[in-house]
Parts: structure tokens; C-alpha cells; sequence
């Protein structure tokens, strides 16, 4: 059942382009994914519609269909980061112009740009607001306590928690070989059962035999649905940041991997390079890092902090998210864009409509930074707190990611 997102009236104006200033910022100023036309979530349904799988809509139309279709996911490439690094990355930088079907354009990720968020968006071909991993670490309403929807902390059912089909599942159903190549280690994880289940799961520790077991499955039968992942551009930035050797390091590494998948592709074949999101450097400044810990202005009334330092989720004691809404867009609203759920939900940031169970996962308050800042929260949070690259919100640099196309 749906929950029917409330009258937008304050939305306030809608900004002209990412650069626009409000002070404070308003809700409806954020640039919204691409939700229906051109995110993630759309991706895997338009080609299974290509596939003939039954109930699939083709979202992203500038796709051609083909009989073999492998999604590689590269955790942590931005579409800005790519195009920052061509000579680290000179076969992804070749295959820029190809992008979402030879338009030369990115694809959104979806809010929050996080990794749980974004694979069960690939996974399900639903957004946040349905699937219902709607952040990093979101509040159960049936326990009140904050869930790690990545880690799956505390443990949850999967299937109560995430109760749709995959895209794989259908895909399996309706004779579409279906087959995720990734580390053994996420074999049997929660996020792998809700978000990316169905078909045969190949397990391959190094990045170049996932590759090959990839082009391997491919083919495999007439009509394939192929996935694979590679997580370490995203933890060399959350470590060293996007501006690093070592973060170059890895882009030099896995752009080796795209071209020796595409190099063995088999015939009638569409491989398809993308990420979970971008990524921005955050420096270790008080002008940048603003410490919930130490804020007793925001703490005022906050019951719970969920989310992550560029995308939170704020769940209020009751009877004070109207207090806390005020405080938070006063101190952070030059910097964040600051919504009641029910604005954030009208704007549609986490799709069109949000299901009823998803509804009070999402914060009483919702802030997305749009400038270089981060919320952390030095003491709950200190392993995140002390991450140089950062992601989760709206702005570019997070939003965008490739859909970089090769065809045999």
C-alpha cells in the first residue's frame, strides 16, 4: 500500500540549476533524481523488458535492447570523478561519449546516494521510497532502534524488511539466465537476499576472475542478465579520499577490469558500467565537519541520528519534530537542504510515492548537504567520522554516475 505523498505546497521555488543560493535553501531546490527516465532503479527494468520478462517497463528509453546484458558496478565512481581522471582511466574516459545509449549524459543514482540504497535500487528496479532502504542506517519503527540497512544491524527478517521480487528473480522466472558475480563473502548477506537474489551467484575473489566468470555467464544461454561488482574505488576514497594515489590506484586498476570484460564479450552482448554513487573530499576543519556530538543547538529534542554525515535522517522525541525542523534549518539551512517528512516525501526525493511501511523510517527530519560539509557524530560514529571522501546527497559529484556503454 502507498502512502500518497502530501500536497507540495511548501516545496518553495524551484531553482533554476545546481548553483542557486537560497538562503535558507529550499526544499524543492534540491535536484531530485531521475527517478522513471534515467536512475538506477530504472536500469536492470529496462533491460528485462529488452528481455521480454513480463510486468518490465523500459524507464531509461535511450537503451537498445540485446540478447545478453551484463551490469558491471563499480562502488564509489562518479560520474565527475571519471571524467576528472581520464588519463587513470583511458578506456572507461573512451566510452564516455556512449553513456546512456550514445546521448553522452550520466544517470542518477537516487537519494540518498549511499551503497545499500542505491544496490537495492538496482536490484529491486524500485526507488528508496519503495524498496525501502532509505539510508545508511535508518529507524525501525517496530523496535525504535536505528537499523544498519548495509551491515544488517541489528540482524532483521530480509523479507519482511524488503518484501519485492529482484529483477534477477523475475528475470529467472521468465527463462532469462540470471547470474551475480561478486565476492564469495556476499554470498549469503541480507543485502545480497533482498536486493540482488535470483538465479546462480558466482563467487570470485579477484577482480579479474569476476571478469571472466562474467563473460562466462553471458554465455551461457541465448537471453542472460548478468551482474558483477568491484567495492574498493569506494573504500580507497572513504579512506584516502578521491584526490589520492591510492584512490587513482584502484581507478587505473578497475578501468583494466572494464576493458578485459569487454574484450570477451560474446556475441550479442550489452555490457553496462555504472556505480552506487559519487563521492566528495571532506577536509578535517570545523568549518567543514560540524560535530553533532558537540552541538547541543541540534541535539536539542533528537531522540535518534540516522543516515550518514551528508544524508541524516533526524527522528525526534515526541512532540518536537516541529522545534527540531526550526533549529536545524536555522543553524545548517545555508549549507543543507532541510526537510520535514513530509516536504522530503512531497519533493519527491525518494521516489514518487513511499510505501506505508517505509514511511517512518524516514526522519522526522531529512538534511542533504549541498555545500562541502558534513555532519558527523564524533562519538556514535566515529569510524564514519573519520572518513576523508564522503557521499549521500543530491549535489553532482554524488548524484551522477556513468552508464557506459560496449556492444559486441
Amino acid at each position: 500500500m502507498a502512502h500518497p505523498p502530501p500536497a507540495a505546497h511548501d516545496r518553495g521555488p524551484l531553482a533554476p540549476g545546481w548553483d542557486t543560493h537560497p538562503e535558507p535553501l529550499a526544499v524543492g531546490s534540491a535536484p531530485v533524481p531521475d527517478y522513471g527516465t534515467g536512475s538506477l532503479a530504472d536500469l536492470l527494468p529496462t533491460l528485462a523488458a529488452g528481455l521480454g520478462v513480463p510486468g518490465m517497463t523500459a524507464g531509461i528509453g535511450e537503451l537498445t535492447p540485446a540478447d545478453r546484458n551484463c551490469v558491471f558496478l563499480i562502488d564509489g565512481l562518479g560520474w565527475e570523478q571519471l571524467k576528472a581522471h581520464p588519463e587513470e582511466a583511458p578506456f572507461m574516459t573512451s566510452l564516455l561519449s556512449a553513456s546512456r545509449g550514445g546521448t553522452g549524459r550520466p544517470i542518477t543514482a537516487g537519494y540518498p546516494a549511499t551503497t545499500a540504497t542505491s544496490l537495492a535500487s538496482v536490484g529491486t528496479g524500485l526507488p528508496p521510497g519503495a524498496h525501502g532502504l532509505p539510508g545508511y542506517t535508518v529507524r525501525d519503527p517496530d523496535t525504535g532502534a536505528l537499523m544498519n540497512q548495509l551491515r544488517w544491524q541489528p540482524w532483521t527478517p530480509p523479507g519482511a524488511w524488503q518484501p519485492y521480487p529482484t529483477v534477477f528473480e523475475l528475470a529467472h522466472r521468465a527463462g532469462v539466465h540470471a547470474a551475480q558475480v561478486s565476492s564469495p563473502t556476499f554470498a549469503n548477506t541480507p543485502l545480497t537476499k533482498v536486493a540482488l537474489s535470483g538465479g546462480t551467484f558466482q563467487g570470485r575473489l579477484s577482480g579479474e576472475d569476476r571478469m571472466d566468470a562474467a563473460a562466462e555467464q553471458l554465455a551461457l544461454a541465448d537471453r542472460a542478465l548478468v551482474y558483477t561488482y568491484y567495492a574498493e574505488v569506494d573504500g580507497a576514497g572513504h579512506r584516502f579520499g578521491v584526490d589520492s594515489d591510492t584512490w587513482r590506484g584502484q581507478l587505473m586498476y578497475v578501468d583494466r577490469l572494464v576493458q578485459r570484460l569487454a574484450e570477451q564479450l560474446p556475441p550479442r552482448s550489452a555490457l553496462y558500467v555504472t556505480a552506487d554513487h559519487g563521492m566528495v573530499d571532506i577536509p578535517f576543519d570545523e568549518t567543514h565537519r560540524i560535530d553533532f556530538d558537540e552541538d547541543w543547538e541540534l541535539k536539542a529534542g533528537v531522540a535518534l541520528l540516522g543516515g550518514e554525515g551528508r544524508a541524516r535522517h533526524v527522528y525526534a522525541v515526541p512532540g518536537a519534530a516541529g522545534d527540531v525542523l526550526a533549529c536545524w534549518r536555522e543553524v545548517l539551512g545555508e549549507q543543507f537542504w532541510v526537510a520535514s517528512r513530509d516536504e522530503a516525501i512531497a519533493a519527491g526525493w525518494f521516489g514518487p510515492e513511499i510505501d506505508e511501511r517505509v514511511y517512518h523510517r524516514l526522519g522526522d527530519v531529512i538534511a542533504a548537504a549541498r555545500d562541502d560539509v558534513l555532519l558527523v557524530a564524533s562519538e556514535r560514529e566515529p569510524r564514519e567520522s573519520a572518513m576523508v571522501g564522503n557521499h549521500g546527497s543530491m549535489t553532482p559529484a554524488e548524484q551522477l554516475v556513468p552508464l557506459l556503454e560496449v556492444r559486441s
